[in-house]
């Protein structure tokens, strides 16, 4: 007996699209199991930050286009009068492309998020993409993630927050199921006739979601200032601002100096990276 298509969705159902590889493929293997129509109850979503680089935007664009997709683009807005936190649908063209979405949050919340305070991910994007689904009536509904086989302990807090019940919603793992791993991914883009314009190194696409996200490793951070010292800029300013840095171990000006050192000294550090909700 044949088993279930586990790219087979029910709505309602919510899609998130973090504008990678893994959740790109993810979105196509979804729609080819529907024969290239998702139910009306089924959603694409892109929640944007306005901090990812421009390449992540054209390549959620390009998918949608490509392959006939509606992608909701969705950004947090902070107003004046209650409710204060509000989700805002955008489209490519007027979507936020120099943080105002974080730099708003920071200014409201008088503070930075950091490793262990996530408001980012917790504003910018799940209660974002919550508020969407609300405002359509649902109550419940599964969220549709792309965590890969080769991700398990991603997956097992994915079911511990199901097991919780403290969501309006249950996460599947299509990926998971199927036991894609990255190399699957890596093969489907390969074959594509277009691709993320972002490098790819370890299955890992280092300039991928915010673009200097204080999750990443200070390796990391500092090869991507080294070949774009102006990304800085933004996050210096916000840690000027509040007068505090994001990171424990170091403000960004401290990774702007580090990234002057030789490559052979940045290859002294360790790859200090951590997972955030918004992957590959």
């Amino acid at each position: 007996m044949k088993g279930r298509n586990p790219y087979k969705i029910e709505g309602p159902a919510l899609i998130s699209f973090s504008g990678g590889r893994t959740s790109g493929y993810m979105l196509k293997k979804i729609i080819d199991a529907h024969e290239g129509q998702l139910p009306e109850d089924v959603y694409v979503v892109f929640a944007n930050t306005g901090k990812e680089m421009p390449q992540t935007l054209d390549f959620v664009d390009e998918c949608s286009d490509k392959w006939n997709c509606k992608i909701h683009w969705l950004e947090l807005e902070i107003a004046e009068e209650r409710p204060i936190y509000r989700t805002k649908e955008v489209t490519y063209k007027t979507a936020s492309r120099n943080g105002e979405p974080f730099e708003a949050l920071i200014k409201r919340r008088k503070m930075l998020p950091n490793p262990v305070m996530r408001m980012c991910t917790q504003e910018l994007k799940m209660n974002v993409m919550k508020r969407f689904m609300k405002q359509k009536n649902f109550t419940d509904w599964t969220n549709v993630v792309g965590l890969r086989y080769d991700e398990p302990n991603r997956v097992a807090k994915q079911n511990r927050q199901n097991d919780s019940d403290k969501n309006a919603w249950d996460s599947i793992c299509p990926l998971y199921q199927d036991k894609v791993t990255i190399k699957e991914v890596l093969e489907f883009w390969d074959k594509s006739n277009f691709d993320l314009k972002l490098t790819s190194q370890n299955g890992q696409t280092t300039a991928g979601n915010c673009d200097l996200c204080y999750l990443k490793g200070t390796k990391t951070l500092t090869t991507i200032i080294k070949e774009k010292p102006e990304l800085a800029d933004w996050w210096i300013a916000q840690e000027k601002n509040i007068d505090a840095t994001f990171r424990k171990n170091g403000s960004y000006i401290n990774l702007v100096d580090l990234a002057k050192l030789e490559e052979r000294q940045i290859e002294l550090f360790d790859d200090d990276s951590r997972s955030c909700f918004c992957h590959d």
